[in-house]
């Protein structure tokens, strides 16, 4: 006797489907390691990625761990721990130069926005001089915004300002605010969150330099082993994250109700300044910046001379551009977007 679906059988199955995410004959959810590298807006597509469901709607069962800083983050991709992690470019072309199996997707923010928070008392670059600037760690993307902020307005770091790792953003704000450290780098913003601050002023804006540094920021990395073993998966983990860049730029109180699920003491001034930047700067078409990357690689080879490195061993944009062949990015975005 041949057995049919009842509709009571049909209407149970899609029920099912439903609440797991899933439509009828979906493939199952495949595990998937990611990490992002800062609770702020600028690493808001990871986090909306998660929470309106876009690496669900790509088949993806998406474990989203927070690393705060780019060398912990490589370290934990290296490592297997993290299959595609959030790192800049600075991390990427630093461990890779020392040898790391590492390569950059895509990248969705390719501009460092950040500024530098000085005690109140620094009046002028001079008045930096002799003095220390605190950043998470040497190499990280806090440890690049420092520098080049400091050469920006004529200083040389090191030379004339120290550069001590001091920790993560709260970490510094502490240093500051006890007198161990004279300025911090700090994203767009970031200052209005650390309310017991002592008296302060923004001495320069990343954005407010002649040329903005190129940089590939927010960006997918993974090892160029994963990449050959597990593309489909890389694939659809940038197919999620283009998805949620867009909601980003698109949808501004959403956007902003999942920064501050993550940001738990971001205030509504933080939001507004945040967002406004971070919807800008983000990419429809997240091709890594290979002047950026360049940059990178650059002073990565000054550390590590011996290395033969070119752009081409730091970036596989082969996925972006299949995406951008097959038409999918005009169809997030619209033809016009």
């Amino acid at each position: 006797m041949k057995l049919t679906a009842t509709p009571l059988r049909v209407s149970f199955l899609a029920l099912v489907c439903a609440l797991a995410g899933l439509s009828p004959g979906s493939p199952a959810q495949e595990r998937v390691r990611l990490s992002y590298s800062s609770t702020d807006a600028t690493n808001g597509i990871w986090t909306v990625g998660k929470d309106l469901g876009f690496y669900k709607k790509h088949g993806l069962d998406a474990d989203l761990v927070y690393i705060g800083s780019t060398t912990i983050g490589v370290a934990a991709i290296l490592a297997g721990d993290i299959d595609v992690g959030n790192a800049a470019g600075s991390g990427v072309a630093l461990a890779a130069s020392r040898g790391a199996d590492l390569v950059s997707t895509g990248c969705f923010v390719n501009t460092l926005a950040y500024e530098l928070v000085v005690l109140e008392s620094v009046k002028s670059p001079e008045d930096l001089k002799g003095k220390s600037i605190g950043i998470s760690r040497f190499g990280s993307v806090s440890d690049v915004a420092a520098r080049e902020m400091l050469k920006g307005v004529g200083l040389k770091p090191v030379e004339d300002v120290n550069i001590l790792q001091v920790g993560g953003a709260s970490d510094r704000a502490a240093a500051f605010s006890r007198g161990a450290i004279a300025g911090f780098p700090s994203p767009p913003g970031n200052v209005r969150l650390t309310g017991k601050l002592v008296p302060y002023r923004i001495l320069v804006n990343m954005a407010d330099l002649e040329k903005p540094y190129p940089l590939p920021f927010i960006c997918a990395v993974t090892k160029k082993s994963y990449l050959a073993k597990k593309r489909d998966t890389v694939k659809r983990v940038i197919m999620a994250l283009v998805e949620a860049g867009h909601y980003f730029k698109t949808n501004k109180e959403g956007a902003q109700r999942v920064v501050a699920k993550y940001l738990r003491v971001a205030n509504k001034a933080y939001l507004e300044d945040s967002y406004r930047s971070t919807a800008k700067l983000i990419d429809r078409v997240p091709y890594t910046t290979r002047e950026g990357m360049k940059i990178q690689l650059d002073d990565a080879l000054k550390k590590n001379p011996e290395s033969r490195l070119t752009i081409d061993d730091l970036i596989d944009d082969s996925i972006v551009r299949e995406l951008e062949k097959e038409g999918f990015i005009d169809r997030v975005y619209g033809t016009k977007g």
